[in-house]
C-alpha cells in the first residue's frame, strides 16, 4: 500500500482508543471481544493498525447495549452480529445457473437470542437517557451501568485531564450523575447501584485532587469553609468546588456533610474563614435563621474584628438571598465570588 493509499485508509475510521473511551470500554476489552466473538474492525492498516468503520462501531454499540442488559458476551456477540447482518444492504442476485447436482445444503443464519426484557432502547446504548451531552458522558454511563470500576476511573481521571477539573465537572460528572439518579427514580430500586458506583468514584477522583493541590496557607490567608447545613448528606458539590478553589490557589476547608449548627458557628469563630459555602440540596435543609447566624459572626482580635462572606449553594435555596448573603446558580459563578476565576 503507497502512502496516500494508506492515509485514506487511516482517515477511513476510527482508532482503537477513541472508539473505547466513546463507548466506555477499555481498549483491551474492544481487542478480547476481536479475538474471542469477531467482533472486529473492517480496516486494519499495514495488517495492525485498526480502524473501526461507522458499521464496525454500530456493531459495538449493539454489544454494548446487549451486555448491559445481561446478556453474556458470547450471546451478546451473536446477537450483535446478527443484528449488523440484518442492516446491510441485499447482495445482487446472483446469475441463474444451469440445472445441475444438488450441492450441500447451506443452512440460515441462527436468529438472534432473545434479550431480556432489560434491554435498552436504542439510543444511548445504557438504557439511561442522556439527552444532548458531550460523547465523555456516555462512555461514562455505558461503563457504570456495566460496573466497570477500573473503565469509570479511567474514564473520570481522562475527563479531568482533557477537559480541566470545572468542565469535567459540570459537563461530564454531573450530567451522567444526574441521567444515572432520574433513572433510579423512574425504575424503583433498580440501577441503585449503579448510582453508588459512579457517586463513589466521582467523589475518589475530587478528593484526591482536593488532596494532591492542597498547600499550607499562607499566613494571613483564611481558607474558604464548605460545610453542608443540617440534615444535609449531599457532599459531591462541595466537594467539587473544594477540589477546584486549592487547584487555583485558594485553600479551602471542607467540614463535610450534615454539620451541626453548633459546630459550624464553632469553626467560624475557630477558623476566621474569607468565605463560608453553605449547600442546601433541598428545601427541607435550607436555614435562613442560620445562614444569618453565621453571616452576622464576627471573628478576630478586637478593634479589628470582621465577618465571613457567605455563598448560598444549591438548589434548596429558593427565591433571592437576604441582603448579605450571596446566592450563586453555578460553579463558575462561586468561584468568581470566592476570587478564584479561570485563569
Amino acid at each position: 500500500m503507497n502512502e496516500h493509499a494508506a492515509a485514506r485508509t487511516a482517515d477511513a475510521g476510527e482508532t482503537t482508543g477513541a472508539l473505547a473511551r466513546k463507548l466506555g470500554v477499555s481498549p483491551t476489552t474492544l481487542r478480547s471481544w476481536d479475538r474471542r466473538y469477531g467482533i472486529g474492525p473492517a480496516l486494519r492498516t499495514d495488517g495492525r493498525h485498526r480502524r473501526w468503520t461507522p458499521e464496525d462501531v454500530a456493531m459495538l454499540q449493539e454489544m454494548c447495549r446487549f451486555t448491559a442488559a445481561g446478556l453474556p458476551p458470547a450471546e451478546a456477540a451473536r446477537a450483535a452480529k446478527e443484528r449488523a447482518r440484518a442492516r446491510a444492504p441485499s447482495p445482487a442476485p446472483a446469475p441463474a445457473r444451469p440445472p445441475g447436482p444438488a450441492g450441500p445444503r447451506v443452512p440460515k443464519s441462527a436468529p438472534a437470542p432473545s434479550l431480556p426484557a432489560s434491554t435498552p432502547a436504542p439510543g444511548s446504548g445504557t438504557g439511561v437517557p442522556l439527552g444532548d451531552v458531550r460523547q465523555d458522558c456516555r462512555g461514562l454511563a455505558r461503563a457504570a451501568v456495566r460496573l466497570d470500576a477500573a473503565v469509570v476511573q479511567s474514564l473520570l481521571t481522562s475527563a479531568v485531564e482533557t477537559h480541566g477539573l470545572a468542565t469535567a465537572w459540570t459537563e461530564v460528572m454531573v450530567p451522567t450523575l444526574r441521567a444515572v439518579g432520574r433513572k433510579w427514580e423512574s425504575s424503583g430500586d433498580r440501577y441503585v447501584e449503579v448510582e453508588h458506583l459512579l457517586s463513589w468514584h466521582v467523589s475518589a477522583t475530587l478528593r484526591h485532587l482536593y488532596v494532591r493541590a492542597t498547600r499550607e496557607p499562607s499566613t494571613g490567608v483564611p481558607p474558604v469553609l464548605l460545610a453542608c447545613l443540617p440534615g444535609e448528606p449531599h457532599t459531591l458539590p462541595l466537594e467539587a468546588l473544594g477540589a477546584v478553589l486549592t487547584e487555583r490557589g485558594v485553600p479551602a476547608l471542607m467540614l463535610g456533610g450534615s454539620v451541626p449548627a453548633e459546630a459550624l458557628a464553632a469553626a467560624v469563630r475557630r477558623v476566621g474563614p474569607s468565605a463560608v459555602v453553605l449547600w442546601s440540596q433541598s428545601r427541607s435543609t435550607a436555614n435562613q435563621p442560620l445562614a444569618r447566624h453565621v453571616a452576622g459572626t464576627r471573628w478576630g482580635v478586637r478593634g479589628a474584628r470582621t465577618r465571613s462572606l457567605v455563598l448560598l449553594s444549591g438548589p434548596g435555596w429558593a427565591g433571592d438571598p437576604e441582603p448579605g448573603l450571596l446566592r450563586p446558580r453555578r460553579l463558575d459563578e462561586a468561584l468568581r465570588m470566592l476570587g478564584a476565576p479561570e485563569h
